[in-house]
C-alpha cells in the first residue's frame, strides 16, 4: 500500500513543476504529516525531492529527474480509453486504473505538453444518462464488466417476464445507452448472440474456464444492428399522417428515428399547402397520440379513425378550454 503510494506521490511531482503539502495529502489521500514521511522516504532511497520553505512553497523534484515507472499495466491502458466517461468508470469499478493510466501519461509528458489532460477536459465531456433520470448503477456491473475484461466465460441468471433463466455466457462487450447498461453475449458452446439488461441478471458467477472471442466480431456494428431491429421489431401498428413543411422538420424529434426515416422516405407529393401525407410505423395506437401531440397544428391524423376521431376530441377540449375569457 504505501510502495504505490510512494510511487503516485513521484509520478505527481514528475508530472507538476511543484506541489503544495495540501495537494499532495488530498491527490493521495493522506494528512500532510504522512506527505513530509513519504518525501522523506523517497529522499533517503535516493530520489531527489526537494521541500520549498515559506508560504509558496512545496515539494519538487531536483534536476530534472525522471522515473521510469511509467509503463502501463494493461487494465490502466484499456480503462485510459474510457476516461472520457468517468461515471460508467465508476459503474464498471475501473475508476481507479484510469486515474493511475492519465497519471503515468501525464508524468511522460514534456513538460510543454502537461497541460493537455487539463485542456481537454475542460473542453469535452461525456454525459452518458438520458434527462430526468437518476440512474443506480446495478450491482452486479462490476463482475460483468470483470468478466468482460478477461474473456472469462459466466453461469448466470436472467429475470425474463416473470420467469428466471439461466445461461451459460461468453460476455463479448459492455454497451451504455441513455443511462442503461446492457450486455452483448454468446450463449456458450456456439450459440447466438443475443443483448442482456445488466440490471435484470439476478446472479452472475464467473467461471474458470476462458472462451476464444470470434475474431470478426464488431461490437458497434453489431449493436447498431440490434438496436436498428429492436426498433423495428416494436413498431407493430401504422397511421396516416397529413404534415406541414414544419410538420416535417420537427417529425424526426416527436417519434423513434426508424420511425421517422420509414414515413419520409417516400412521402407523396406536397399539396397546394405544401403538406405531405406519410405511413408512420407506431408502437401502438396509445404511443402515437401521445408522440404526435408534440406536433400540434402541424400535423393532421387521417386514419385510422378512431385515433382521428380522439385527435377532435383534444381539440374541442381545447378550444373550450382557451374560449373562456379570463381562463379558470
Amino acid at each position: 500500500m504505501r510502495a504505490a503510494r510512494l510511487i503516485k506521490m513521484v509520478l505527481l511531482l514528475q508530472s507538476r513543476p511543484s506541489m503544495t503539502a495540501a495537494e499532495l495529502a488530498r491527490e493521495l489521500e493522506v494528512s500532510e504529516r504522512t506527505v513530509t514521511r513519504d518525501a522523506q522516504a523517497l529522499s533517503e532511497a535516493g530520489v531527489p525531492v526537494y521541500a520549498d520553505r515559506g508560504r509558496t512553497g512545496g515539494y519538487r523534484l531536483v534536476g530534472g529527474y525522471r522515473t521510469r515507472l511509467t509503463g502501463l499495466a494493461r487494465s490502466e491502458a484499456e480503462a485510459l480509453f474510457l476516461s472520457g466517461v468517468p461515471g460508467a468508470l465508476r459503474e464498471m469499478g475501473l475508476a481507479d486504473a484510469a486515474s493511475a493510466a492519465r497519471l503515468k501519461v501525464s508524468a511522460a509528458l514534456l513538460p510543454s505538453l502537461r497541460d493537455a489532460p487539463d485542456s481537454a477536459a475542460r473542453r469535452f465531456h461525456l454525459d452518458a444518462p438520458a434527462w430526468f433520470q437518476e440512474p443506480e448503477p446495478p450491482a452486479l456491473l462490476p463482475v460483468v464488466a470483470e468478466a468482460v475484461w478477461d474473456d472469462r466465460r459466466v453461469s448466470a441468471r436472467y429475470r425474463r417476464d416473470a420467469a428466471e433463466v439461466e445461461r451459460l455466457l461468453e460476455p463479448y462487450g459492455l454497451v451504455l445507452k441513455a443511462g442503461v447498461w446492457y450486455l452483448c453475449a454468446r450463449v456458450a458452446d456456439g450459440g447466438s448472440f443475443r443483448t442482456y439488461r445488466i440490471d435484470r441478471f439476478s446472479a452472475v458467477d464467473p467461471l474458470e474456464e476462458r472462451f476464444t472471442r470470434a475474431p470478426d466480431f464488431d461490437l458497434p456494428g453489431y449493436w447498431a444492428e440490434q438496436a436498428e431491429r429492436f426498433a423495428l421489431s416494436i413498431l407493430r401498428a401504422e397511421v396516416v399522417v397529413r404534415l406541414s413543411p414544419e410538420g416535417v422538420r420537427r417529425l424526426r424529434y416527436a417519434v423513434e428515428p426508424v420511425s421517422a426515416r420509414a414515413a419520409l422516405s417516400g412521402p407523396g407529393e406536397p399539396d397546394g399547402a405544401g403538406w405531405v401525407t406519410v405511413t408512420l410505423p407506431v408502437e401502438s395506437e396509445e404511443v402515437a397520440h401521445t408522440q404526435l401531440t408534440a406536433l400540434g397544428a402541424e400535423a393532421e391524423v387521417l386514419a385510422p379513425r378512431s385515433l382521428r376521431e380522439r385527435f377532435a376530441a383534444d381539440a374541442a377540449r381545447l378550444a373550450a378550454r382557451y374560449g373562456r375569457t379570463g381562463g379558470g
